[in-house]
């Protein structure tokens, strides 16, 4: 190949390679987390609660198979958010309470259904039929008989993947 031909591709690699990156990043998958009450995930991004690890820098990455009942979707890079000890601060609310979901990305992943369970009780479920959800989601849950101090898990089931989101709250329901 010539000096000329060996030049011309490097500028077209140059100015192509861009492109391609927007092109990737465009069909980026969401990711979420509840931001209200603040889940511990977002406690960690915040600064509420101090050295959780790479969490701090993704409270929307704690992403993992579908029917795991775990804070940190199973995923060892988010292992703090099991620690049920970590010093999490703990929200007062009713036994009726609004849960807000912080979606990040430019294309979100269709819904399966989200779920809250307290224990192995699941306290709600809302299903969305394979609808792509807004940037922010609110929903209205209804904890039951539970009283007290309690940890909701809160699930995002995406609709046409294995994975799910997952997020956990630490309550006080009056």
């Amino acid at each position: 190949m010539s000096r000329s031909r060996r030049i011309t591709a490097l500028i077209i690699g140059v100015l192509i390679a861009p492109f391609i990156t927007v092109v990737s990043a465009g069909t980026a998958s969401a990711h979420g987390y509840v931001s209200n009450p603040p889940s511990r995930q977002a406690q960690c991004a915040s600064g509420t609660v101090k050295n959780c690890g790479e969490i701090v820098w993704e409270p929307q990455s704690v992403e993992g198979p579908k029917g795991l009942k775990s804070c940190n979707g199973g995923d060892g890079r988010w292992a703090e958010l099991n620690d049920d000890n970590f010093g999490w601060k703990v929200a007062n609310v009713s036994s009726t309470t609004t849960f807000t979901w912080t979606i990040e990305s430019i294309s979100r992943h269709a819904t399966k259904n989200w779920e809250y369970w307290i224990g192995g009780t699941r306290v709600a479920n809302f299903e969305y039929g394979g609808k792509e959800p807004p940037v922010t989601l609110s929903q209205s849950v209804n904890l039951g008989s539970f009283k007290g101090k309690q940890k909701v898990l809160a699930i995002w089931n995406v609709y046409d993947t294995e994975n799910a989101y997952y997020a956990c709250v630490d309550v006080n329901i009056s």
